[in-house]
C-alpha cells in the first residue's frame, strides 16, 4: 500500500525547483494570498525550525518574532500558494530540529552564520 502511495505522489504531483535549506537557515517565503477576488503576494520571514516528513508531503516549520511575540507557521512543500523561497543565511546548528529555539531570548537567540 505504502509503495503505490509513494509511485502515485511521484508521478502525478510536481515539484517545485526550491532551493536548499536545512534548520537554523533564515529564509523569506513568498506566497499568494486570495481576498474575495484578488491575490496578493505576501512574505514571512524566520528561522527554520524543522524539516518534515518526505515526498510531496514535506512540510517546514518557520519561526519569526513579531515585536516581542513567537511566531511560527508551517509549510507544505507543495502547496501551490507558494511561489518562491528565497535563502538569507545559513545558520550552523548541530540538530535538525531545533526546538530548544523557542525558549532562548535575547543574544542566547542568536545563529552563528555557516560559511561557504
Amino acid at each position: 500500500m505504502e509503495s503505490l502511495v509513494k509511485f502515485v505522489q511521484d508521478e502525478f504531483v510536481t515539484r517545485k525547483e526550491l532551493p536548499e535549506f536545512a534548520a537554523g537557515d533564515t529564509i523569506t517565503v513568498f506566497y499568494e494570498i486570495k481576498e474575495g477576488n484578488k491575490t496578493r503576494t505576501q512574505f514571512f520571514r524566520g528561522t527554520v525550525i524543522q524539516r518534515r516528513g518526505s515526498g510531496s508531503s514535506e512540510t517546514f516549520t518557520i519561526r519569526k518574532m513579531s515585536g516581542s511575540i513567537g511566531v511560527e507557521r508551517i509549510f507544505p512543500i507543495n502547496l501551490p500558494a507558494l511561489q518562491k523561497i528565497e535563502v538569507n543565511k545559513r545558520g550552523k546548528v548541530r540538530r535538525a530540529r531545533i526546538y530548544y529555539f523557542r525558549g532562548l531570548t535575547g543574544k542566547k537567540a542568536r545563529i552563528t552564520e555557516r560559511r561557504r
